[in-house]
């Protein structure tokens, strides 16, 4: 039932948008009463997957990422219709932070529930459950929690809002060197152990998240900086760190567990091992470009914010039109890799998993 109605649901937003049907906010800009049907399949969700697990005990922590996310993201979904409320839409600065904040958060959900799947995947494929009980494997679930929770502040510097909240936000954005201080310190083990699974499909698409989780991480680490933020607010640099988030990280540990499936846990004879190989190889030289011609028509954008005598925001398009370009002929070559990558995951999947007929 929760599938029929998220289906249904997207269906009905896609045909309101083909008709011009509008009425909500950025990101969300389907009629408000859409949200109801979301919402109602979310907290079947939430319901059937409480039920699932059962008691809390002794828990991996991929099933507290998984409970942590598929929470937050219906609390924060919620938040993010306040402004349907009078109280916060009248006021502009409660209705933009509380907005903001909202999504900044909504983000840090979405991923707890795709890094959940990743350790639950990484566990799998190293045989060891240990891993999943770790004191380390529960601090870093602990740090992303506080990060989920906190860390949205960076999303309202330019807002004339109260100071304390920034200057937390900072902090805890801060943390995040910890996680990239670690990714670099166990950067030696890491290609050690890459090379023991790399026969796995599975874990050549969790490596190429792995180099995307550095960079985009480096980057928010620079973005949360205030003195560097309020250059970067507004601009493409903020679009380049979320692509590389959605498109380098979580679209990759995703098909990573479609190839787990798939390939019946990554040790089938792949069919499309050629074809596979280099769709991710296309797939990942075009989204560095993309993502490199986002980050340089942000700071062109940047630099025009900051001039004493600006010129028209028309001819300042313009002269970004040379990055545009690279940047649109990388999203072709990106999305030609993608569609390598899930064509020969699909034709290893009619190879592994044959019909009845057939067999």
């Amino acid at each position: 039932v929760q599938l029929v109605v998220f289906v249904l649901s997207i269906l009905a937003i896609l045909f309101s948008y083909v008709f011009g049907m509008f009425g909500g906010r950025e990101y969300w800009e389907f009629n408000p009463w859409f949200a109801l049907p979301i919402t109602l399949g979310w907290v079947m969700f939430v319901i059937n997957f409480i039920a699932s697990i059962g008691s809390l005990k002794n828990q991996p922590v991929y099933v507290w990422q998984w409970l942590t996310g598929v929470i937050f993201f219906l609390f924060t979904f919620l938040e993010s219709y306040l402004w349907v409320i009078p109280y916060f839409r009248d006021n502009v600065i409660n209705d933009m932070t509380v907005q903001w904040k909202s999504y900044g958060s909504m983000v840090g959900a979405w991923n707890m529930l795709i890094y959940g799947c990743s350790m639950f995947l990484m566990t799998k494929i190293s045989g060891d459950q240990s891993i999943a009980h770790s004191r380390m494997a529960f601090a870093l679930y602990f740090t992303g929690l506080f990060n989920l929770m906190f860390n949205w502040g960076h999303h309202i510097y330019t807002l004339p809002t109260y100071d304390f909240i920034k200057h937390i936000s900072y902090l805890v954005s801060m943390t995040e060197l910890v996680i990239l201080g670690r990714i670099i310190w166990l950067w030696k083990a890491s290609v050690l152990e890459s090379r023991k699974h790399l026969h796995f499909t599975p874990y050549r698409l969790v490596v190429a998240a792995d180099v995307w989780v550095l960079l985009t991480l480096a980057l928010a680490i620079v973005m949360s900086v205030p003195a560097i933020n309020v250059y970067t607010h507004g601009t493409h640099v903020t679009v380049a760190h979320t692509m590389g988030a959605t498109i380098g990280i979580n679209s990759f540990l995703l098909l990573a567990i479609i190839a787990d499936i798939f390939t019946r846990g990554g040790q089938a004879a792949f069919v499309c091992e050629k074809l596979f190989r280099r769709g991710l190889l296309l797939a990942n030289s075009s989204l560095l470009i993309f993502w490199i011609s986002l980050i340089v028509a942000g700071i062109l954008k940047a630099r025009w914010q900051v001039m004493e005598t600006r010129t028209a925001f028309s001819l300042m398009m313009l002269q970004l039109r040379p990055v545009f370009i690279v940047f649109t002929l990388s999203g072709l070559a990106l999305m030609i890799g993608l569609c390598m990558v899930v064509y020969s995951l699909l034709k290893n999947y009619k190879s592994a998993f044959p019909s009845e007929k057939q067999s």
